[in-house]
């Protein structure tokens, strides 16, 4: 059975395209990898260079596998990647998946890019593959993230307690977000709007 996403899916918009990661964005990724303000509240450090490009390699595995599609975030006017996002935990039985492992470097943040990147994503998952249920979840002290993710039109679900194990050691408890398919006219409208207003909206 072919994977859900297929290679070749790209997903443009007017401010960043969203490119199929490969081997070749490696160097890229872990150049702008190593300000550490990033991985805050990973569960590893990515500004290790062995930890951040195992962490590819396995994201190339999983894509492979289809359980996993990750994507690099090119700024077009910048001409240059500026980070990455991926679909995760895909599951085709359930028409479900999680949209993750979002980073861009700090230059890029509380500005547009994460919007234009979240209506990328989801109009690509509710529109092309008629996903039910969209997940997307963050450490629960991860406040700048949980605001972002509930701007967007996500539902909160609760948080679960000893979600994951950071490297360190300590347990990740993480707070749970969703879009259903059902919700997906509405929170569209809402993205739409905001992003015609992009300026003074950051997220």
């Amino acid at each position: 059975m072919s994977n859900w996403v297929k290679n070749n899916t790209f997903l443009t918009g007017e401010i960043i395209e969203l490119l199929p990661l490969e081997k070749e964005h490696f160097d890229e990724l872990e150049k702008i990898s190593k300000d550490k303000r990033i991985w805050e509240f990973y569960v590893f450090d990515g500004t290790d260079s062995d930890k951040f490009l195992k962490a590819l390699d396995n994201a190339l595995i999983e894509k492979e596998q289809g359980t996993q599609f990750p994507f690099v975030i090119f700024h077009k006017i910048d001409k240059k990647i500026i980070g990455s996002t991926r679909l995760m935990d895909i599951q085709l039985n359930h028409k479900k998946l999680e949209i993750g492992w979002t980073w861009l470097h700090p230059d890029y943040w509380a500005t547009e890019v994460n919007l234009e990147c979240k209506l990328l994503l989801l109009s690509f998952c509710f529109e092309k593959l008629n996903t039910l249920r969209v997940q997307l979840k963050t450490d629960e002290n991860n406040l700048r993230s949980r605001k972002a993710i509930e701007k967007i039109g996500a539902k909160y679900e609760g948080i679960l307690r000893n979600d994951m194990l950071r490297d360190n050691g300590t347990n990740r408890n993480s707070a749970y977000y969703s879009i259903i398919s059902n919700e997906w006219e509405s929170v569209k409208n809402m993205l739409t709007k905001l992003y015609k207003n992009k300026k003074n909206f950051k997220i």
